[in-house]
């Protein structure tokens, strides 16, 4: 009475099945195609040796297909892998009974019973398979196992010891076991371990090699002691059975070999989709090997490559590249959308996705020339960049991004409005109203980039404005465009002797000079160059000032590389103890030169 008249709730377990059996999910896939993914799961854990958890997947698939042989047979093979021999003889038996008519069936019921020691009814098991496929290869090995098995064949020595490679358990237990998995992918300790199956007594010549050394004690269920553990402390010791209990202890049965387990059985699409995949990967191959060559030949594969397997985006943005050689701009971004989209839909690896975004972006930024716009462009490399960091992506958006302010600047060029520009500066200048003249300027520089006019009537203003390195860049720009223009040097050596760098503003007055050796605003920067540096020298200048310049000339890289010169070093310290050597070192030119830029610098004085 209490539980009727206990309220139900969600949480209720027999009200949650009663909603599930009245009630059920329309979303959920259907069993087969559950069963089907636990199958495939199953698969893939055999393969990587995880035998536990493919039984287990196994167990899954059969909950959700009863009625289904193959998964008996799989669940098998990883019972046998997992030497459960009675479960697997069980999955065995119920696998021909549910497809007497199957050799694999057979193969598994061998198997099975070769590994319980049963050699003769594996005899029995693998014979039937061979009635039923004369042909199968697999059948074939498991009778001889079986056959050899039933033999009675004492062995001693190390042939004795050998004959535990000949069994077939010897490629599961290597696969299973973590240490000697890798060796299964070694050619040379491959040969070796063939070797000794044909020939057991050969195992001496290889005992050399750990790996074998590894191998046979996995196979004698012996465990290596491990160097780098530390020691454990002796077991103590089982005293032996009286004699009487040796005498009539019963002999041990020798273990049977055990057979290697078979590879999961694929149904007919899962090796339909590997052969198209495979059909696929050629195709690919053949387009490739004609890209470059023979473009439309290079499309046929890839686009049969796409028919084939429609789960590789590779294929689309391939014959995206050779539509872009060919100059078919639309047919490649078509392609590389369609790869976009579809590589999303598959969760692709980004770096696939960040190429076909750069590939389209290729596309149109060779549009962009013949329509100028490259915006489209550029916001599809940032998009690719998004997706994945590549330098060569980052190298074609800088490009892009150069090539749309180039083609701004031509838009925008305008030699007849530069001057009126030009000219409203100069009237601006003349007020004395120097910021407006530089807007002015900036503009006519704005029009026409290639005018040194303009660069040097705003290194003027600058100059006005205390802006020095603002000024000194524009008149360096000035000088750059035209070397012959005069009023550029006496710009930049105005700006330079402004700064107090007085060498520096000679070395300009005395270039200009070279170009218009009668300019007289140039020879007058010159007379005033040499009497800052002579009053320099002389030690005309007050404290404060010498100060000032010293302070000012160690910020130059230039004489600080001359006064960390080992050589010149050694020249200043003669002039002060050595006056005959010092002599000697103002005969060569290059240490003359930098005494003169010193000296120029307020660093050494003349006395």
């Amino acid at each position: 009475v209490q539980t009727r008249t206990k309220p139900p709730t969600d949480s209720d377990p027999t009200i949650s099945i009663a909603r599930s059996a009245s009630l059920p999910d329309r979303s959920a896939p259907p069993p087969r195609a559950m069963a089907d993914e636990a199958k495939a799961k199953g698969n893939a854990a055999f393969s990587a040796g995880r035998f536990e958890e493919a039984a287990a997947h196994f167990t899954d698939a059969i909950a959700l297909a009863p009625d289904n042989h193959v998964l008996y047979s799989n669940r098998s093979a990883a019972y046998a892998s997992l030497h459960r021999y009675p479960e697997a003889l069980a999955d065995a038996e119920r696998t021909v009974a549910l497809r007497p008519d199957w050799a694999k069936g057979c193969s598994r019921l061998g198997a099975a019973r070769l590994g319980l020691g049963d050699a003769a009814g594996a005899v029995a098991a693998y014979e039937k398979g061979l009635a039923l496929e004369p042909s199968n290869g697999a059948l074939k090995d498991g009778l001889a196992h079986a056959r050899q098995a039933r033999r009675p064949a004492p062995a001693s020595g190390a042939g004795a010891i050998g004959k535990v490679f000949q069994g077939p358990e010897l490629w599961s237990r290597m696969a299973a076991d973590p240490t000697t998995r890798p060796y299964l992918d070694q050619p040379d300790f491959m040969r070796m371990l063939r070797d000794v199956q044909r020939n057991p007594s050969s195992l001496n010549n290889y005992l050399s090699d750990p790996r074998m050394v590894q191998v046979l004690s996995l196979m004698l269920n012996l465990r290596l002691p491990n160097n780098d553990a530390p020691p454990r402390p002796p077991a103590q010791s089982t005293p032996p059975p009286p004699p009487q209990q040796q005498q009539h202890q019963p002999e041990t049965k020798a273990r049977e070999p055990e057979p290697e387990p078979e590879p999961m059985e694929v149904t007919e699409e899962e090796k339909e989709r590997k052969e198209r995949k495979a059909a696929a990967q050629e195709e690919k191959e053949a387009g490739n090997a004609a890209y470059k060559k023979d473009f439309e030949t290079a499309i046929q594969h890839y686009t049969k490559a796409m028919e084939l397997d429609d789960e590789d985006v590779s294929y689309l943005t391939n014959r995206a590249a050779v539509y872009l050689e060919m100059g078919k701009y639309d047919e490649c971004i078509n392609d590389c959308d369609k790869a976009v989209e579809r590589g999303r839909e598959l969760h692709a690896d980004f770096k696939i996705i960040s190429r076909a975004l750069t590939r389209k972006g290729t596309a149109l930024a060779k549009i962009a020339k013949c329509f100028k716009d490259y915006d489209v462009a550029i916001e599809t490399y940032q998009k690719a960049l998004t997706e994945h960091r590549n330098p060569d992506t980052l190298k074609k958006l800088n490009d892009a991004e150069i090539a749309k302010k180039e083609l701004e600047q031509q838009e925008y060029y305008d030699p007849k409005i530069a001057d009126e520009e030009r000219e409203k500066g100069n009237e601006f200048f003349k007020q004395q109203k120097y910021p407006e003249a530089v807007k002015h300027y900036s503009e006519a520089l704005r029009r026409n980039p290639k005018d040194p006019r303009v660069y040097s009537n705003r290194a003027a203003c600058y100059t006005k404005l205390g802006a020095m390195p603002e000024g000194l860049k524009d008149a360096e720009k000035c000088i750059e465009l035209d070397p012959t223009f005069s009023k550029g040097y006496t710009r930049k050596g105005a700006i330079q002797f402004f700064m107090k760098e007085y060498d520096k503003a000679l070395e300009t007055y005395q270039a200009g000079l070279k170009h218009d050796p009668n300019n007289q605003e140039l020879l007058d920067g010159v007379r005033r160059c040499v009497q800052r540096i002579n009053k320099a020298s002389r030690g005309e200048l007050s404290q404060e000032e010498l100060q000032e310049r010293q302070n000012k000339a160690m910020q130059d890289p230039e004489i600080q590389n001359i006064l960390k010169d080992p050589i010149m070093q050694q020249v200043l310290t003669d002039f002060q103890e050595n006056p005959k050597a010092a002599q000697a070192h103002l005969k060569n030119p290059g240490v003359m030169q930098k005494i003169q830029k010193l000296v120029s610098a307020g660093i050494v004085q003349m006395k």
